[in-house]
């Protein structure tokens, strides 16, 4: 499967988690548990195989996204910040719901802007045989990686961080 097919599926699964939370009674605080569980998981192996296969690539072989990649990136650390929260907190909690809804709300803003932006000039600078080689190497990471949210983790395939210029 190449590289923004499998993510556009896995969007896809987001979105369908998102509806059926929104469409939840507040009183199911079990079944909103569950929910939410299952978007910390679809999340946090969405984000390990963008941050260490895809958006390396990306910005290897379309250097012109680089803007949008690091966009992307910021975006993550903010939603694997948030999963984290979510991940020990009572469904009961006055602030579940609305940290859910700015969750779903941020999650939806990225997808628009890969979907939209990103993923149309990535098609058209990469072919096919790359895009499935790069799909390839998310489909092997996704069996591995973590299914809970590593904020604290580097989002780089190297580990390494940029550096911040001090003036």
């Amino acid at each position: 499967m190449d590289a923004i097919t499998l993510l556009r599926n896995d969007h896809k699964t987001l979105e369908k988690l998102f509806k059926q939370f929104e469409k939840s009674e507040e009183s199911d605080a079990k079944g909103r548990r569950k929910l939410v569980d299952q978007m910390i998981e679809e999340l946090s192996v969405h984000a390990t195989i963008e941050e260490q296969v895809f958006y390396p690539a990306v910005r290897e072989d379309v250097p012109d996204t680089n803007d949008i990649v690091l966009e992307g990136l910021e975006e993550h650390h903010i939603v694997k910040w948030t999963l984290s929260e979510l991940q020990g907190m009572d469904p009961d909690h006055e602030r579940f719901e609305p940290k859910v809804t700015v969750l779903m709300e941020s999650v939806r803003h990225h997808v628009k802007e890969e979907e939209g932006e990103l993923f149309p000039e990535v098609r058209k600078a990469l072919g096919r045989k790359r895009l499935g080689q790069i799909g390839e190497a998310m489909e092997q990471l996704k069996k591995g990686a973590p299914t809970e949210p590593r904020p604290e983790a580097s989002d780089s395939p190297s580990g390494k961080r940029g550096r911040v210029r001090s003036s």
